[in-house]
């Protein structure tokens, strides 16, 4: 299986904690629908499927705030085996340090990166 980049976000379809290769546009939008008007995830998904890049795409109740979704889904990322390799876990929209510190045994078995934006970084650095 060739690298992907995993990604957590909110859509209109699919099933939660379940993830979903997708190496086209046409794939996104058949497989999750669209997602709710302030979700950055879809935003993310669309861009690295421009770059030419396959997504292993985590659907969240909320995102951000679903703890459980993004835990069962990173535990997924652990079974590498199955997952394959990933260049990237991109996170948008969480600043909370119990989820993002869950990312850093990930990162180094698959040899990858967390993706996320400013203000959670911030959120993630201010969070005790």
């Amino acid at each position: 299986m060739e690298s992907s980049i995993a990604l957590f976000g909110e859509s209109e379809k699919g099933m939660f904690q379940k993830p979903y290769l997708l190496e086209s546009l046409s794939e996104l939008i058949d497989t999750i629908g669209q997602g709710p008007g302030e979700s950055r995830g879809l935003d993310c998904a669309v861009q690295a499927l421009l770059l030419d890049k396959s997504i292993l795409f985590f659907r969240v109740r909320e995102e951000g705030y679903s703890k459980n979704d993004y835990i069962q889904g990173l535990k997924e990322l652990a079974r590498k085996e199955k997952i394959g390799t990933i260049d990237a876990i991109c996170l948008p929209g969480v600043g909370d340090r119990e989820i993002l510190d869950q990312t850093e045994p990930l990162c180094y078995l698959h040899k990858s990166i967390v993706i996320t934006t400013e203000k959670d970084f911030y959120d993630y650095l201010t969070n005790n």
